[in-house]
Formats: structure tokens, C-alpha cells, sequence
């Protein structure tokens, strides 16, 4: 079975994507995120994957990024309709109406859970362990746009779900 750690080991240096996967892989994937909106940039990040490669993400982060003011939340909670339209517009990054929207709409309650829990890092070690069905129903029940695979690649990706890395990964 080819998985990501052996995708990353064994894939074509030519390969379109590799490096950026290679860095993801070997940096960012399986580690905890320790400060609220990075934790919130991942989750966007991957609520915009669904339905496209994870390639396409990562070359687009940055303009992410610049788009959602750093994914500080206070700005993105407080998107009207203009900052909507104006990421509709934004041809660097997925400009779908349901993931723009789903964006505001969690960071708002992060905010919420902020106030609540003191972090959104803390709302997710309150609830840690739970089983992936577990975690999916509570996020589909405080979130928008959080399926079972987003669910999935955010907690394994941040270090809340096993998986990220085999034992033999380098």
C-alpha cells in the first residue's frame, strides 16, 4: 500500500508538487500546531482541499494567506459582504461560495470557543482522545463544511488523530 510517508520516500524529484509535499511531509504533517490560527489556517486550508489535490492547496497557501489577512480570525469573523465578493474575485486561491463562506463562519466560532475554553487548541485537548467518528460528529455539530475526510486530514495532520507518519518514515 503506497501511503504518504512512502510517497514522499520514494516520489519522482521532477514530480509536480514533490518539494512542496517533501516540506509539508517533513515539517508540518503530524506535528501539533500550538497557536490559534495557524490551528484555524489549517482547517481552512483543508475544508479548501476537499474535492481538489492537496498540491493545488499548498501552491496556493500563500495567497491564501494574504487573502484571509493571515488567518487572523477577529478579521476573518468580521468579513462582510464585500471581503466575501472580494475572495470570490481572488483568482489565488478556490473561490467557492460554500468554503468562503464556511470560513467566516468557523472562524466565528473559534472565537466563540476562544472565550469559552481560553483557545481553540484547548477546545480540541477538552475533547482529545476520541475516535475519528467521534471527532467528525463533533465537528460537523460546531463547524460548517467538516465531513469525515476533512475532519480526518485536519486531526492527523495537527497531531490529534494516528496516521500521519509510518514507523519506518525518515
Amino acid at each position: 500500500m503506497l501511503t504518504y510517508c512512502s510517497f514522499i520516500q520514494k516520489g519522482d524529484e521532477n514530480a509536480n508538487g514533490y518539494a512542496l509535499h517533501k516540506h509539508y511531509h517533513d515539517y508540518l504533517y503530524g506535528f501539533p500546531i500550538h497557536h490559534d490560527d495557524e490551528l484555524f489556517c489549517r482547517l481552512v486550508l483543508e475544508i479548501n482541499q476537499a474535492g481538489l489535490s492537496w498540491t493545488t492547496i499548498l501552491k496556493k497557501e500563500a495567497a491564501f494567506r494574504a487573502a484571509y489577512h493571515q488567518f487572523n480570525m477577529a478579521k476573518v469573523a468580521a468579513y462582510g459582504e464585500k471581503d466575501k465578493e472580494r475572495l470570490l474575485q481572488d483568482a489565488g486561491i478556490i473561490r467557492n461560495r460554500l468554503k468562503v463562506e464556511a470560513a467566516i463562519y468557523n472562524a466565528q466560532i473559534v472565537l466563540g470557543l476562544q472565550q469559552q475554553f481560553g483557545s481553540f487548541k484547548k477546545w480540541l485537548d477538552h475533547h482529545h482522545p476520541k475516535t475519528k467518528q467521534e471527532w467528525v460528529l463533533l465537528f460537523k455539530k460546531t463547524f460548517r463544511f467538516t465531513g469525515g475526510e476533512i475532519v480526518n486530514e485536519f486531526l492527523m495532520s495537527t497531531g490529534y488523530l494516528p496516521g500521519a507518519h509510518d514507523e519506518d518514515c525518515i
